[in-house]
């Protein structure tokens, strides 16, 4: 079992930037001296992620390569020997403080209500609820934020983390990664949205100088996969389109509807294949295209296969398979086809699917599409962890393919990406990087491109030139500067305790 370690150096946190990063922690814990009267007893710490391959495909059950980075949520906490939890935002004129009760109206989440202080009960009640308690203890809080929201790379995930983590020192618990990485991404439930989990796992169990291998099914599990040594060595930049992409707002039309299209898909698919009565499939809740597959090979025996060959022809099976099974309906199913094919009504699909929780609107529900992206960009992400691990030829060249592929997916066959990802991959690839592709749910946010070490200051030239100053003429250089910017593998949560 391995528990959130706590450190006492910054540049254990950071490879870059570490002064600058003194600064804000200092500056931190002095602002919260002034607001509350006495300094913080530990500074609670989750950061952002990025993904580099394998999007939308985490809630389908299937692995997927995202890292770390410097980015990231701070809440600086001390206990306040009340019941009232206070909790504050460097922020203030965006963020007002919120003052709740320590085992009441802190458990309260109206998921109608785009309130700040709502990812923060998520945090709060996830730990409580996991525990089966609801005798906190009352603490201070102050919060600093720097992932910026709607960008795709999880501020939502690392500010439910950093609090989950704040929650849990505060009242003398200790949960493992595993635990706090789970009840973070079935909290965010509470705020309607249906997360799959790798962001809260990429965010509590990332490691410095290594991406994370992330599988969810049958359980999480996480292999730390370094990126090859070549030279030039590879860089990863990412760049903000400024287009925000609010999942709580945007949810029923765009992530959400995704959910649900995937989890029909899974349903259907295996009404196809002859195993919807198995009980793997039928008393599971939710089926997923991973347990679907599982299934369906459960009596073949691979002893002595090469696993990632094994991965390849399952995955290439299930594609001809989808095509099989949703073809018939190429320009989507309504409500009522999809519920016809499964021999049950709309309002019991409904049901099955959870949509009281997860609201998704569509005329049309495009299972095909959906079904090819998933197994295709899970095909991707077991490529893309192959070459890492067993590099041979040209293995940045290989890699940006990858890239390049999975957002010709996302753009096509999924539907998540938008004209601003597009433009922005379509100029850094111009500008020299291998692989560019966006990154996050989409509709906006971020893109994350594989840039050869020399040519990261010309990508970042051109995308400057040919997007930010065209589209965002009166970005101020500090406003750039957290826009477009260089990232590595870095550290995951932890807790900072002032040496």
């Amino acid at each position: 079992m391995s528990f959130v370690p706590t450190v006492t150096d910054i540049g254990s946190i950071y490879s870059l930037n570490v002064e600058a990063q003194s600064k804000r922690y200092a500056q931190l814990a002095k602002s919260f001296e002034e607001l509350y009267g006495s300094k913080p007893e530990f500074t609670a710490r989750a950061p952002g992620r990025v993904n580099i391959i394998g999007e939308h495909i985490d809630y389908c059950g299937f692995p997927v390569f995202p890292m770390a980075i410097a980015p990231d949520t701070l809440i600086a906490v001390r206990a306040n020997g009340t019941d009232r939890v206070r909790v504050a935002n460097v922020n203030a004129d965006k963020y007002p403080a919120r003052d709740f009760s320590a085992s009441g109206d802190v458990f309260d989440i109206n998921s109608a209500l785009h309130e700040w202080s709502n990812y923060f009960k998520c945090g709060y009640r996830g730990v409580f609820d996991h525990l089966g308690r609801k005798d906190g203890r009352g603490f201070d809080a102050l919060l600093d934020g720097t992932v910026p929201a709607g960008s795709g790379l999880s501020s939502s995930a690392a500010f439910v983390c950093a609090t989950e983590l704040a929650v849990q020192r505060i009242n003398g618990f200790e949960l493992t990664q595993s635990e706090l990485a789970s009840i973070a991404a079935s909290s965010e439930c509470h705020v309607g949205v249906n997360s799959g989990g790798m962001d809260q796992t990429a965010s509590i169990m990332g490691q410095q100088g290594s991406a994370l291998f992330i599988e969810f099914h049958p359980e999480l599990r996480t292999t730390p996969v370094k990126f090859p040594s070549i030279s030039p060595s590879i860089a990863f930049v990412i760049a903000n389109t400024l287009v925000v992409s609010d999942k709580h707002v945007t949810a029923p039309v765009c992530y959400n509807l995704r959910v649900v299209e995937t989890r029909v898909g899974a349903l259907i698919l295996a009404k196809h294949l002859g195993i919807s009565e198995r009980p793997a499939c039928k008393d599971v809740d939710p089926l997923t295209f991973k347990i679907v597959m599982c299934e369906y090979f459960a009596d073949q025996a691979d002893s002595g296969k090469d696993e990632v060959q094994v991965w390849i022809d399952r995955l290439s099976f299930m594609l001809e398979e989808s095509k099989k099974a949703f073809g018939s309906q190429p320009d989507g199913y309504t409500r009522e086809s999809m519920a016809a094919a499964l021999d049950i009504s709309p309002e019991a699909l409904s049901v099955k699917v959870h949509e009281n929780q997860f609201p998704a609107r569509a005329d049309k529900f495009q299972l095909l599409n959906r079904a090819l992206h998933a197994f295709s960009e899970t095909l991707r992400v077991v490529k893309f962890r192959q070459i890492c691990e067993q590099p041979s030829g040209d293995v940045a060249r290989a890699l940006g393919d990858l890239m390049n592929d999975s957002q010709d997916s996302c753009r096509d066959l999924f539907e998540c990406s938008c004209p601003e990802l597009d433009e922005i991959c379509a100029i850094a690839r111009r500008a020299g990087s291998f692989g560019s592709r966006l990154t996050g749910a989409g509709w906006g946010g971020c893109s994350v491109h594989m840039v050869p070490g020399d040519k990261v200051e010309e990508v970042n030239k051109a995308l400057a030139e040919e997007y930010y100053a065209k589209r965002f003429p009166g970005l101020t250089k500090e406003q750039l500067d957290d826009a477009l910017f260089t990232t590595a593998p870095g550290c995951g949560a932890c807790y900072y305790n002032e040496a």
